[in-house]
C-alpha cells in the first residue's frame, strides 16, 4: 500500500474504493484525437443522413414517373396483378407472416414509469463538526486517524448536508442488527412509499421485485422484508440484485421478457450502520468518510399502455467483470484489520482496473450507440494502424455524441474528475454527479438516480434525449445503462432535490 496523500475514493453498491497513490495513475484519455471540430461536425451529419441523401434521386425518379402515369397505365397494371392473384396473395400472405414473427419474436419494451429516492430527516444529517464529534467521542481513533479523516472530508467533496444512520449519531455509536434493520426499513420503504404514491401503483400489481444491497443481507431477506410489508401477491418474482442498480435493473429487464404485462419494481441501498469501521488501518477509514444514508425504488413495466406515463425507455444494459483477473478481485476486499475489526481495504491499484474495466465496458457499448460516422472512424482508424504497424493512438469515439446527460456514480470525487477529463466532458454533463456527492455523499448504487433525479429538477430532459449512467462495483466490475426520455420529464413531487434545487450548482473547493 502506497504511503502518499490519499486521494480519494470512489464506490459503487455498497463496495467503496480507495485511491491512495501519488501521483494516481490517470484513466486513458479517450478522446485526445482529431481537433477540427466543424469539419467532423459536417462528416458527423453527412454520414448519419447518407441513406437518406442516396435514397432521394430514387425518390425524385420515382415520382416522376408516378406523375406521368395516365388512367391507362393504372388499368394495364391492375389487370397484370389480376392475372398473377396467386403469387400477389402467395407473397401477401409471407409478408403478413413474417411481420408477425418478427413482432413475437421481438425483445419487448421496457419502460421507466417512474422512481423515486429516499431523503432523511434532518435530524440526521451529519455535518463535518458533527461527524468528527462523533469519532473522536467513539475513543477507538487514534489522533492520527482523526485527522487523517478530516483531511479526507475537508477534500471529499462531500458538503455539509449529507446524513448518516441514526445509530451513527448516539454518542457513543450504537450499531446493531436491530439498528441496521431499522435504516434499511426507513430507507427502503421511504423509498416505495414516495414511488407508490407518485404512480398510484398498487403494490400487489407488482409482478417482479428486485433488492440489491451487498453489505447487510439478514434473514428474513430485505425481498422478503418488502413483501412482508406491502402483502405483495404470492408468485411474485423475487431476487437480490448483486452488484449494482445497474444489475439489477438488467435483471429486472431479462425477467420482463419472460413475464408479459407486469410491472417490476428495483430497490438500491446500501447500509452502513453495522459496517462503519472503527479501526485506525487508513486504508479502511476512507468509507467512513464518503458513504451516507440513501437508497431508491425504481418501477419498470413492459405494459404498452405505459409508454403514455412513462419518462423513459431502456435502450440497452452493458455489463463488465474483471472478476477473473487477481489484482482486479482484489483490490476491494471486506477483510479484519490486525486488530480484529471489521472493514474495506482499497487497493492501490484500484485506479487502474477502474480504468482498464470502463474501457472494456465502453468497447462493448460503443457499436450499440455510437453514430455510425464515429464507428467508421474508428475502424479507419484501426485498420490504418494495422496495415502501416505505427504505433500511433487510435481514434477513441466522441461518446457525447451518443448521449445528452451523463449520472457517472458519484463515489468520489477522483473518479469525477477522471472521467471529465478523459471522456473529455463539461461540466455540465458532471454536474448532477459532483452536486449529488456534495449533498447526499455516497449512496451507493442508488447515486445514479439521485442524479437522474438532479437532471430533472433541473428541467434539462426533453424528448429523444439519451441518459448514460454509469456504475462501478468491487469484483471487479463497470456496468452501463442507456435510457432514452419517451417525453418531457418533469421532476417527480417526490424529487429529493425539489426544495433545494435553486442553491445548485455550488462552488466546490479544490
Amino acid at each position: 500500500m502506497a504511503t502518499a496523500t490519499p486521494h480519494h475514493s470512489a464506490t459503487a453498491n455498497g463496495d467503496p474504493k480507495l485511491l491512495i497513490q501519488q501521483p494516481p495513475p490517470p484513466l486513458p484519455n479517450f478522446l485526445a484525437s482529431i481537433k477540427l471540430k466543424h469539419v467532423k461536425l459536417g462528416y458527423h451529419y453527412l454520414i448519419t443522413h447518407l441513406l437518406t441523401l442516396s435514397l432521394l434521386p430514387i425518390a425524385a425518379v420515382a415520382a416522376v414517373h408516378v406523375v406521368q402515369l395516365n388512367l391507362d397505365d393504372i388499368e394495364t397494371l391492375w389487370r397484370r396483378l389480376q392475372d398473377n392473384s396467386v403469387a400477389v396473395t402467395a407473397v401477401g400472405s409471407a409478408v403478413v407472416l413474417a411481420i408477425a414473427a418478427y413482432l413475437m419474436a421481438r425483445p419487448r419494451t421496457v419502460y421507466l414509469v417512474d422512481y423515486s429516492c429516499y431523503r432523511p430527516p434532518e435530524d440526521l444529517k451529519a455535518p463535518f463538526a458533527t461527524f468528527l464529534e462523533r469519532s473522536e467521542n467513539h475513543g477507538g481513533f487514534n489522533p492520527s486517524a482523526l485527522e487523517f479523516q478530516r483531511k479526507i472530508l475537508e477534500r471529499s467533496g462531500l458538503g455539509e448536508e449529507t446524513y448518516l444512520p441514526a445509530a451513527l449519531h448516539c454518542i457513543p455509536p450504537a450499531p446493531s442488527m436491530a439498528a441496521a434493520r431499522k435504516e434499511a426499513e426507513d430507507v427502503i420503504f421511504g423509498a416505495l412509499e414516495s414511488l407508490f404514491k407518485s404512480t398510484k401503483l398498487n403494490p400487489k400489481d407488482i409482478g417482479i421485485l428486485v433488492v440489491n444491497c451487498s453489505l447487510f443481507n439478514p434473514t428474513p431477506s430485505l425481498s422478503s422484508m418488502i413483501v412482508n410489508k406491502y402483502k405483495l401477491r404470492g408468485n411474485v418474482k423475487t431476487g437480490m440484485g448483486c452488484s449494482a442498480g445497474v444489475i439489477a435493473v438488467d435483471l429486472a429487464k431479462d425477467m420482463l421478457q419472460v413475464h408479459r404485462n407486469t410491472y417490476a419494481v428495483v430497490v438500491s441501498t446500501e447500509n452502513i450502520t453495522q459496517n462503519w469501521y472503527y479501526g485506525n488501518r487508513k486504508s479502511m477509514l476512507i468509507p467512513n468518510c464518503l458513504f451516507r444514508c440513501g437508497g431508491s425504488a425504481v418501477l419498470l413495466s413492459n405494459r404498452p399502455a405505459d409508454r403514455r406515463r412513462a419518462k423513459y425507455k431502456l435502450l440497452h444494459v452493458v455489463r463488465t467483470h474483471y472478476g477473473s483477473d487477481d489484482t482486479a478481485f482484489n483490490c476491494v476486499r471486506q477483510e479484519q484489520d490486525d486488530t480484529g475489526k471489521t472493514g474495506v481495504t482499497l487497493s492501490k491499484d484500484l485506479m487502474a482496473i477502474a480504468g482498464g474495466a470502463l474501457k472494456a465496458n465502453i468497447t462493448t457499448l460503443g457499436p450499440l450507440v455510437l453514430p455510425i460516422s464515429e464507428q467508421l472512424l474508428f475502424f479507419a482508424s484501426l485498420v490504418t494502424r494495422k496495415l502501416t504497424g505505427t504505433k500511433t493512438k487510435p481514434y477513441i469515439p466522441d461518446f457525447k455524441l451518443a448521449f445528452d446527460h451523463f449520472c457517472i456514480h458519484a463515489g468520489g470525487r477522483a473518479v469525477i474528475d477522471e472521467l471529465e477529463r478523459s471522456l473529455q466532458l463539461s461540466g455540465e454533463h458532471v454536474e448532477p454527479s459532483r452536486m449529488t456527492l456534495y449533498r447526499f455523499g455516497n449512496t451507493s448504487s442508488s447515486s445514479i438516480w439521485y442524479e437522474l433525479a438532479y437532471t430533472e429538477a433541473k428541467g434539462r430532459v426533453t424528448k429523444g434525449n439519451r441518459v448514460w449512467q454509469i456504475a462501478f462495483g468491487s469484483g471487479f466490475k463497470c456496468n452501463s445503462a442507456v435510457w432514452e426520455a419517451v417525453r418531457a420529464v418533469k421532476p417527480s413531487e417526490s424529487n429529493p432535490w425539489g426544495d433545494c434545487i435553486h442553491k445548485f450548482p455550488v462552488e466546490i473547493k479544490a
